[in-house]
């Protein structure tokens, strides 16, 4: 697909959902974006109109040109990518680069997921809930000791990883999940995370 050209970069936002992550990517380079809000409610998610932009029903959804896409991760890859100019990830090939990626992945393909298919079952049983919860719990630990002695989840750099595990540590959060004594990095650097104006501006947008 040509990419070339004007475009008017559109992300498709509904408060406190996963567009949180390319809204904050945006704000931080600083670019020029067109925030279009969307009916959160599973009615409007099913409907043609929405289902023509995201053929999954999900949210957030970009435009850019003749782009459509959705995926939050992708969206903060593919804005980087397109108008980063070499900000917030470290030069591909390197090693600060693949941990960037693993850490990004890791948000969402680890952290938040046990929460999420536990989310998909109606009424789910105790007992798959209590799963969830302590693989969320065991997760947390994970990033909690990655982050001893660090500012950031690369150390002193603030990258896309941070953004991506920000988004989902503060969803964490809004659940109730973090423990300020068992989890004091997790909690004093998202602390310092939400002191960054693009993500005070993303998580109130």
């Amino acid at each position: 697909m040509d990419l070339a050209g004007p475009a008017m970069l559109r992300i498709y936002h509904a408060p406190g959902t996963r567009s949180v992550r390319p809204l904050w990517v945006c704000f931080e380079l600083g670019l020029n974006v067109e925030i279009a809000p969307v009916d959160f409610s599973p009615a409007y998610r099913n409907t043609p109109e929405w289902r023509a932009i995201s053929p999954a029903g999900k949210l957030p959804a970009l435009t850019d040109g003749a782009l459509t896409m959705f995926e939050s991760g992708a969206m903060v890859d593919y804005i980087l990518d397109r108008y980063g100019e070499g900000r917030l990830r470290p030069p591909a090939g390197t090693a600060e680069r693949a941990l960037c990626q693993q850490w990004c992945w890791f948000s969402e393909a680890t952290l938040l997921r046990p929460l999420g298919l536990a989310a998909l079952l109606r009424d789910p049983p105790e007992a798959v809930v209590a799963a969830a919860l302590a693989k969320a719990q065991e997760a947390i630990g994970v990033v909690d000791a990655a982050l001893a002695g660090h500012t950031h989840m690369l150390g002193a750099e603030f990258t896309a990883a941070d953004i991506m595990m920000g988004y989902a540590l503060a969803f964490l959060d809004h659940l109730k999940l973090l423990d300020g004594a068992a989890h004091r990095n997790v909690v004093a650097y998202l602390a310092h995370l939400k002191t960054r104006e693009a993500f005070q501006r993303a998580l109130s947008t």
